[in-house]
């Protein structure tokens, strides 16, 4: 590994174990943090395989294997057990779990409401929403501030008015409990959740099936509060691009079920994720004054406004990578798991039948053999190179070595509303605002769900 250049910032991450941890510290790390399971090896070697209880545990790292399952052969990969039974109480059977021809007609129906076409009129709600919030932080500088909370209730307040055109002062407090209840209570994986399939339930699964009753009642209220607003004849945000969606084989829509089920899906992928993202990505940029002013500089010139939001995209290159580089360091989705249906071969493993495969984009994104300076802060990394025009493309990153989003066919369908959320609302709170941080404990990230810090940190904003 190169020497890491003096003047980039190294945020702090938790100590990699010395070696392969025992059964029980190696359960321990999984409900407390997935982040401290893997050795040193696992940043240095292409395939690591591991016996876990009574299976092939494989973590990949070589980016043509990775292909292999993702895209090549993804038909014999399927979600974990552990997986399903943690996320179905809040998604559903929205697009993120469901499978086979079911999956298929959700893919096909979904997609076309959020193509590049779609993004102008949705931008302009994330906008809107960060203006209000610029608002309510600007009385409140030179003043300690948890800007966790801030972009939680922020993202929310997107989630809430880019797909319903509602405000969330009404639903946004009982969706941030529920949503509270369910990381603390039901999202940390139990030994039982990853040696019994689905069907068979635990007392856990009890809890989540209550709490699903209770989530998906609150979507179902959402969706008839929005149904009773006044029709229009443009779409106004998600709800309206997917009530009218169709899909293009067979001419239907969504059965009510199935619209609250993608709703739910897409509030919990579009509002956690970007939440965090914009968390770790002015984290970052507390640390790197000097990159904090270069998104300044950008974001200072130009125009962003509702109407034209999209058209800011292009003159924000800086900005996006840092957003590119926050996801390199701190994916949101940490790990991606599938299990084997059929026995398989991947180079020169042999992969039997129930064996469950690991993607982890924070070890894949770390690995020693496929990123220089793997855990700096580089957003240089993502640039276009020196003298481009606006909308100019930075260099490839090694093709399958980069995941925030995942990759095939199940790749995240609002990858490119995510980029554009964080990168505008970031934008737009750094040539507002210089963040520094204003905790003297570092802050240290924590898997369990989503990449999460592992106290909330003080800030101080002061008016640019």
């Amino acid at each position: 590994m190169d020497a890491v250049q003096p003047n980039f910032f190294i945020p702090p991450r938790p100590p990699i174990p010395e070696r392969e941890l025992p059964l029980l510290q190696f359960l321990r790390a999984i409900r407390t943090n997935a982040l401290t399971m893997w050795t040193e090896k696992a940043y240095q070697e292409d395939v690591l395989v591991r016996r876990f209880l009574g299976r092939s545990h494989i973590l990949l790292n070589a980016p043509d294997a990775i292909h292999h399952v993702l895209v090549d052969n993804h038909a014999n990969y399927r979600r974990s057990p552990a997986s399903i039974r943690i996320l179905r109480p809040i998604t559903g059977n929205g697009l993120l779990l469901s499978d086979g021809e079911d999956w298929r007609l959700q893919r096909r129906t979904t997609a076309p409401a959020l193509a590049p076409r779609t993004l102008p009129v949705l931008a302009r709600h994330i906008v809107a929403c960060a203006d209000d919030a610029i608002g309510v932080l600007g009385a409140q500088t030179n003043q300690p501030i948890d800007l966790l909370a801030a972009m939680q209730n922020l993202a929310l307040d997107i989630a809430g008015r880019s797909m319903f055109s509602l405000e969330t002062r009404q639903y946004g407090a009982a969706m941030r409990r529920l949503l509270t209840e369910y990381a603390h209570n039901y999202s940390k994986p139990h030994l039982f959740d990853m040696v019994l399939p689905p069907a068979i339930p635990t007392l856990r699964d009890f809890g989540r099936r209550r709490f699903q009753r209770r989530w998906m009642g609150l979507m179902t209220e959402i969706m008839q509060a929005r149904q009773a607003a006044p029709a229009t004849d443009t779409p106004r945000d998600l709800f309206d691009l997917l009530l009218a969606a169709r899909d293009p084989e067979t001419g239907k829509g969504f059965s009510p079920d199935q619209l609250r089920d993608q709703i739910a899906t897409l509030i919990l992928a579009g509002h956690e994720t970007t939440a965090v993202t914009l968390f770790w990505s002015l984290v970052l940029l507390a640390g790197a004054p000097d990159e904090q002013q270069r998104v300044a500089d950008e974001a200072s010139g130009v125009d962003i406004a509702p109407d034209n939001a999209m058209a800011a995209m292009p003159h924000l290159a800086r900005t996006r990578a840092v957003v590119s580089e926050a996801i390199r360091l701190y994916p949101p989705a940490f790990a991606l798991a599938r299990e084997a249906i059929g026995p398989d071969r991947i180079g020169t493993i042999d992969i039997p039948r129930g064996a469950v495969l690991l993607i982890a984009p924070w070890v894949l994104h770390r690995h020693r053999k496929l990123w220089r300076d793997p855990d700096a802060f580089d957003p240089s990394r993502f640039m276009p190179p020196p003298g481009s025009g606006p909308g100019a493309s930075a260099p490839p990153v090694p093709r399958f070595a980069y995941l925030p989003f995942g990759a095939g066919p199940r790749v995240c369908v609002g990858a490119q509303f995510a980029l554009a959320e964080a990168t505008l609302v970031l934008a737009m709170l750094i040539r507002e605002f210089v963040v520094t941080l204003d905790d003297p404990v570092p802050v240290m990230p924590v898997a369990i769900v989503t990449t999460q810090p592992n106290h909330p940190p003080t800030f101080r904003l002061r008016l640019r």
